[in-house]
Protein backbone atom coordinates (compact mmCIF):
# COMPACT_ATOMS: atom_id res chain seq x y z
CA UNK A 1 0.00 0.00 0.00
CA UNK A 2 1.18 3.71 -0.59
CA UNK A 3 2.16 6.02 2.30
CA UNK A 4 -0.98 8.00 2.02
CA UNK A 5 -2.68 4.53 3.43
CA UNK A 6 -0.39 3.53 6.31
CA UNK A 7 -2.63 5.17 9.05
CA UNK A 8 -5.33 3.22 10.10
CA UNK A 9 -8.57 3.73 12.12
CA UNK A 10 -10.18 0.61 14.31
CA UNK A 11 -13.53 0.13 15.97
CA UNK A 12 -14.04 -2.43 18.30
CA UNK A 13 -11.39 -3.71 20.25
CA UNK A 14 -13.28 -6.88 21.70
CA UNK A 15 -11.59 -10.81 21.95
CA UNK A 16 -10.60 -10.44 18.68
CA UNK A 17 -10.56 -7.00 17.89
CA UNK A 18 -7.97 -5.97 20.04
CA UNK A 19 -5.25 -8.56 18.69
CA UNK A 20 -5.90 -7.33 15.63
CA UNK A 21 -5.18 -3.91 16.34
CA UNK A 22 -2.17 -4.76 17.95
CA UNK A 23 -1.43 -6.92 14.59
CA UNK A 24 -1.36 -3.75 12.53
CA UNK A 25 0.59 -1.91 15.08
CA UNK A 26 3.19 -4.28 15.20
CA UNK A 27 3.22 -4.28 11.04
CA UNK A 28 4.49 -0.60 11.81
CA UNK A 29 0.80 1.05 10.92
CA UNK A 30 -0.20 3.90 12.57
CA UNK A 31 -3.57 2.95 14.28
CA UNK A 32 -6.42 5.13 15.62
CA UNK A 33 -8.43 3.02 18.06
CA UNK A 34 -12.39 3.38 19.57
CA UNK A 35 -14.21 1.04 21.72
CA UNK A 36 -16.89 2.07 23.88
CA UNK A 37 -15.43 1.82 26.82
CA UNK A 38 -11.67 3.42 26.88
CA UNK A 39 -10.49 0.99 29.43
CA UNK A 40 -10.69 -1.98 27.12
CA UNK A 41 -8.13 0.44 24.97
CA UNK A 42 -5.52 0.88 27.17
CA UNK A 43 -2.77 -2.10 26.71
CA UNK A 44 -3.29 -0.92 23.20
CA UNK A 45 -2.47 2.88 23.89
CA UNK A 46 0.23 1.46 25.75
CA UNK A 47 1.40 -0.08 22.65
CA UNK A 48 1.48 3.18 20.74
CA UNK A 49 -2.25 3.33 19.10
CA UNK A 50 -3.97 6.65 19.35
CA UNK A 51 -7.36 7.22 20.79
CA UNK A 52 -10.42 8.73 19.61
CA UNK A 53 -13.52 9.61 21.08
CA UNK A 54 -15.99 8.51 18.63
CA UNK A 55 -16.12 6.76 15.15
CA UNK A 56 -16.76 10.16 13.23
CA UNK A 57 -13.24 11.48 14.81
CA UNK A 58 -11.65 8.02 13.58
CA UNK A 59 -12.78 8.92 9.79
CA UNK A 60 -11.76 12.29 10.22
CA UNK A 61 -7.93 11.29 11.37
CA UNK A 62 -7.98 8.25 8.90
CA UNK A 63 -8.36 6.54 5.64
CA UNK A 64 -8.83 3.48 6.08
CA UNK A 65 -11.18 2.31 8.75
CA UNK A 66 -12.16 -1.34 9.90
CA UNK A 67 -14.95 -1.93 12.42
CA UNK A 68 -15.26 -5.12 14.25
CA UNK A 69 -17.97 -5.14 16.86
CA UNK A 70 -20.96 -7.02 18.21
CA UNK A 71 -23.79 -7.37 16.27
CA UNK A 72 -25.89 -5.30 13.18
CA UNK A 73 -27.27 -2.66 15.22
CA UNK A 74 -23.95 -1.73 16.64
CA UNK A 75 -22.09 -1.85 12.59
CA UNK A 76 -25.78 0.49 11.89
CA UNK A 77 -24.70 2.67 14.91
CA UNK A 78 -21.01 2.89 13.99
CA UNK A 79 -21.25 3.88 9.90
CA UNK A 80 -24.75 5.98 10.50
CA UNK A 81 -24.98 7.27 13.74
CA UNK A 82 -24.58 10.86 14.54
CA UNK A 83 -21.25 10.87 15.49
CA UNK A 84 -20.39 7.90 13.29
CA UNK A 85 -18.15 6.81 10.36
CA UNK A 86 -20.25 8.78 7.47
CA UNK A 87 -20.41 11.95 9.61
CA UNK A 88 -16.94 12.28 9.37
CA UNK A 89 -15.54 10.02 6.55
CA UNK A 90 -13.80 11.75 3.35
CA UNK A 91 -14.24 11.26 -0.02
CA UNK A 92 -11.24 8.42 -1.40
CA UNK A 93 -11.68 6.70 2.19
CA UNK A 94 -12.08 2.87 2.47
CA UNK A 95 -14.24 1.35 5.08
CA UNK A 96 -13.85 -2.35 5.92
CA UNK A 97 -16.49 -4.13 8.08
CA UNK A 98 -15.17 -7.54 10.09
CA UNK A 99 -17.93 -7.87 11.73
CA UNK A 100 -20.22 -10.94 11.04
CA UNK A 101 -22.99 -8.76 10.28
CA UNK A 102 -26.28 -9.51 7.52
CA UNK A 103 -25.32 -9.25 3.71
CA UNK A 104 -28.59 -6.18 3.33
CA UNK A 105 -26.46 -3.96 5.80
CA UNK A 106 -23.16 -4.77 3.70
CA UNK A 107 -24.95 -3.60 0.80
CA UNK A 108 -26.19 -0.64 2.75
CA UNK A 109 -22.86 0.37 3.84
CA UNK A 110 -21.60 -0.03 0.35
CA UNK A 111 -24.19 1.96 -1.44
CA UNK A 112 -23.58 5.03 1.25
CA UNK A 113 -20.06 4.63 0.89
CA UNK A 114 -20.06 5.08 -2.75
CA UNK A 115 -22.52 8.26 -2.76
CA UNK A 116 -19.48 10.21 -1.09
CA UNK A 117 -16.51 8.51 -2.87
CA UNK A 118 -15.80 5.79 -0.51
CA UNK A 119 -14.82 2.45 -0.82
CA UNK A 120 -16.55 -0.80 1.04
CA UNK A 121 -15.23 -3.76 1.76
CA UNK A 122 -17.85 -6.46 3.87
CA UNK A 123 -14.81 -8.78 5.53
CA UNK A 124 -16.29 -11.23 8.07
CA UNK A 125 -13.40 -13.74 9.46
CA UNK A 126 -12.74 -16.96 10.90
CA UNK A 127 -10.25 -18.33 13.32
CA UNK A 128 -11.23 -17.37 16.60
CA UNK A 129 -9.17 -15.55 19.37
CA UNK A 130 -6.25 -17.61 18.40
CA UNK A 131 -6.19 -16.97 14.87
CA UNK A 132 -6.28 -13.08 15.61
CA UNK A 133 -3.83 -13.06 17.95
CA UNK A 134 -1.43 -15.17 15.86
CA UNK A 135 -2.30 -13.20 12.71
CA UNK A 136 -3.54 -15.96 10.75
CA UNK A 137 -7.53 -15.87 10.05
CA UNK A 138 -9.60 -16.52 7.35
CA UNK A 139 -11.07 -13.28 5.80
CA UNK A 140 -13.41 -13.53 3.44
CA UNK A 141 -14.11 -10.29 1.34
CA UNK A 142 -17.13 -9.03 -0.82
CA UNK A 143 -17.09 -5.70 -2.42
CA UNK A 144 -15.29 -4.27 -5.79
CA UNK A 145 -12.09 -6.04 -6.90
CA UNK A 146 -9.64 -3.09 -7.22
CA UNK A 147 -10.65 -2.14 -3.88
CA UNK A 148 -9.46 -5.36 -2.71
CA UNK A 149 -6.83 -5.44 -4.41
CA UNK A 150 -5.65 -2.29 -2.58
CA UNK A 151 -6.05 -3.69 0.46
CA UNK A 152 -4.54 -6.93 0.08
CA UNK A 153 -1.18 -6.23 2.03
CA UNK A 154 -3.45 -4.30 4.89
CA UNK A 155 -5.63 -7.55 5.39
CA UNK A 156 -2.69 -10.05 4.95
CA UNK A 157 -1.29 -8.02 8.42
CA UNK A 158 -3.99 -9.96 9.65
CA UNK A 159 -4.75 -13.22 8.42
CA UNK A 160 -3.03 -15.94 5.72
CA UNK A 161 -5.94 -17.27 4.16
CA UNK A 162 -7.41 -14.17 2.23
CA UNK A 163 -10.14 -14.70 -0.96
CA UNK A 164 -11.96 -12.33 -2.74
CA UNK A 165 -15.20 -13.75 -2.64
CA UNK A 166 -17.34 -11.58 -5.20
CA UNK A 167 -19.23 -8.07 -5.16
CA UNK A 168 -20.79 -5.96 -2.12
CA UNK A 169 -22.73 -9.05 0.29
CA UNK A 170 -20.29 -11.74 -0.82
CA UNK A 171 -17.94 -11.65 2.29
CA UNK A 172 -21.03 -12.25 4.66
CA UNK A 173 -22.66 -14.69 2.97
CA UNK A 174 -19.50 -16.54 2.70
CA UNK A 175 -19.26 -16.34 6.50
CA UNK A 176 -22.32 -18.35 6.92
CA UNK A 177 -21.46 -20.95 5.06
CA UNK A 178 -18.69 -20.93 7.33
CA UNK A 179 -20.94 -20.35 10.33
CA UNK A 180 -23.55 -23.67 9.18
CA UNK A 181 -20.48 -25.66 8.50
CA UNK A 182 -19.00 -24.85 12.33
CA UNK A 183 -22.86 -25.03 13.93
CA UNK A 184 -23.22 -28.75 12.93
CA UNK A 185 -19.32 -29.82 13.59
CA UNK A 186 -19.25 -28.21 17.01
CA UNK A 187 -22.49 -30.40 17.60
CA UNK A 188 -20.96 -33.53 15.97
CA UNK A 189 -17.53 -32.79 18.03
CA UNK A 190 -18.88 -32.12 21.49
CA UNK A 191 -21.42 -35.27 21.22
CA UNK A 192 -18.14 -37.54 20.54
CA UNK A 193 -16.09 -36.39 23.94
CA UNK A 194 -19.95 -36.90 25.88
CA UNK A 195 -20.09 -40.16 24.40
CA UNK A 196 -16.42 -40.88 25.59
CA UNK A 197 -17.23 -39.55 29.01
CA UNK A 198 -19.58 -42.20 29.35
CA UNK A 199 -18.05 -44.58 27.88
CA UNK A 200 -15.25 -44.41 30.28
CA UNK A 201 -12.48 -43.16 28.13
CA UNK A 202 -9.65 -40.84 28.45
CA UNK A 203 -10.56 -38.07 26.49
CA UNK A 204 -6.85 -36.60 25.67
CA UNK A 205 -6.26 -40.14 24.46
CA UNK A 206 -9.42 -40.10 22.09
CA UNK A 207 -8.67 -36.94 20.96
CA UNK A 208 -5.12 -38.19 19.96
CA UNK A 209 -6.87 -40.51 18.19
CA UNK A 210 -9.22 -39.39 16.22
CA UNK A 211 -8.43 -35.86 15.56
CA UNK A 212 -6.33 -36.31 12.91
CA UNK A 213 -8.26 -38.85 11.04
CA UNK A 214 -11.10 -38.15 9.00
CA UNK A 215 -13.61 -36.93 12.12
CA UNK A 216 -10.49 -34.12 12.76
CA UNK A 217 -11.73 -30.21 12.71
CA UNK A 218 -10.48 -27.06 13.83
CA UNK A 219 -13.06 -27.07 16.34
CA UNK A 220 -11.63 -30.46 17.51
CA UNK A 221 -8.26 -29.59 17.81
CA UNK A 222 -8.65 -25.91 19.13
CA UNK A 223 -11.38 -26.29 21.29
CA UNK A 224 -11.55 -29.70 22.98
CA UNK A 225 -8.48 -29.18 24.16
CA UNK A 226 -10.39 -26.50 25.97
CA UNK A 227 -13.08 -28.54 27.33
CA UNK A 228 -11.26 -31.00 28.58
CA UNK A 229 -9.20 -28.34 30.80
CA UNK A 230 -12.83 -27.38 31.36
CA UNK A 231 -11.94 -24.01 30.23
CA UNK A 232 -15.26 -22.43 29.05
CA UNK A 233 -13.53 -19.34 28.25
CA UNK A 234 -14.91 -17.34 24.84
CA UNK A 235 -12.90 -17.32 22.14
CA UNK A 236 -15.65 -16.87 20.11
CA UNK A 237 -19.05 -16.21 22.80
CA UNK A 238 -22.14 -17.83 22.62
CA UNK A 239 -24.26 -14.81 22.28
CA UNK A 240 -22.60 -14.51 18.99
CA UNK A 241 -22.70 -17.14 17.45
CA UNK A 242 -26.58 -17.62 18.21
CA UNK A 243 -26.59 -13.81 16.30
CA UNK A 244 -24.42 -15.83 13.45
CA UNK A 245 -26.59 -18.54 12.92
CA UNK A 246 -29.98 -16.45 13.22
CA UNK A 247 -28.69 -14.64 10.44
CA UNK A 248 -28.22 -17.50 8.48
CA UNK A 249 -31.61 -18.82 9.17
CA UNK A 250 -33.07 -15.84 8.34
CA UNK A 251 -31.26 -15.54 5.05
CA UNK A 252 -31.91 -19.34 4.35
CA UNK A 253 -35.44 -18.53 4.80
CA UNK A 254 -35.37 -15.40 2.05
CA UNK A 255 -33.70 -18.59 -0.48
CA UNK A 256 -36.96 -20.69 0.82
CA UNK A 257 -33.90 -23.45 2.16
CA UNK A 258 -34.46 -25.22 5.57
CA UNK A 259 -31.24 -26.47 7.30
CA UNK A 260 -32.32 -28.76 9.66
CA UNK A 261 -28.72 -29.29 11.56
CA UNK A 262 -28.07 -25.58 11.95
CA UNK A 263 -31.66 -25.00 13.48
CA UNK A 264 -30.76 -28.06 15.92
CA UNK A 265 -27.34 -26.25 16.65
CA UNK A 266 -29.23 -22.85 17.76
CA UNK A 267 -31.81 -24.58 19.37
CA UNK A 268 -28.90 -25.97 22.02
CA UNK A 269 -27.07 -23.00 22.18
CA UNK A 270 -30.44 -20.78 22.81
CA UNK A 271 -30.66 -23.42 25.73
CA UNK A 272 -27.09 -22.75 27.24
CA UNK A 273 -28.02 -18.72 26.80
CA UNK A 274 -30.87 -19.65 28.93
CA UNK A 275 -29.09 -20.54 31.38
CA UNK A 276 -26.88 -17.99 31.76
CA UNK A 277 -23.91 -19.08 29.44
CA UNK A 278 -24.51 -16.64 26.56
CA UNK A 279 -20.85 -15.05 27.46
CA UNK A 280 -19.06 -18.56 27.85
CA UNK A 281 -17.11 -19.92 24.96
CA UNK A 282 -18.38 -22.21 22.22
CA UNK A 283 -17.00 -24.86 23.11
CA UNK A 284 -19.42 -24.74 26.76
CA UNK A 285 -21.76 -26.88 24.32
CA UNK A 286 -20.57 -29.58 26.95
CA UNK A 287 -22.68 -28.16 29.44
CA UNK A 288 -25.53 -28.71 27.41
CA UNK A 289 -25.12 -32.31 28.60
CA UNK A 290 -24.10 -32.29 31.70
CA UNK A 291 -26.83 -29.72 32.82
CA UNK A 292 -29.31 -31.87 31.06
CA UNK A 293 -28.01 -35.15 32.83
CA UNK A 294 -27.64 -33.38 36.28
CA UNK A 295 -31.83 -32.44 35.19
CA UNK A 296 -31.98 -36.52 34.99
CA UNK A 297 -30.94 -37.17 31.20
CA UNK A 298 -31.35 -35.77 27.86
CA UNK A 299 -34.88 -35.14 27.19
CA UNK A 300 -37.07 -35.65 23.70
CA UNK A 301 -37.34 -33.00 21.38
Amino acid sequence: MNQRKETIGFIGLGVMGESMARNLIAKGYQVYVFTRTKEKARRLIADGAIWSENPKEIAINTEIIITMVGYPKDVENVYFGDKGIYAGVKAGSIVIDMTTSTPSLAKKIYEEGKKRGVSALDAPVSGGDIGAEKGTLSIMVGGDQQTFIECKSLLFALGENIVYQGPCGAGQHTKMCNQIAIASNMVGVTEAFVYAKYAGLDPETVLKSISNGAAGSWSMSNLIPRVIKKDYSPGFFIKHFIKDMGIALEEAEKMSLRLPGLELAKELYDSLAKQGEENSGTQALMKYWDLSMEDGGIKER
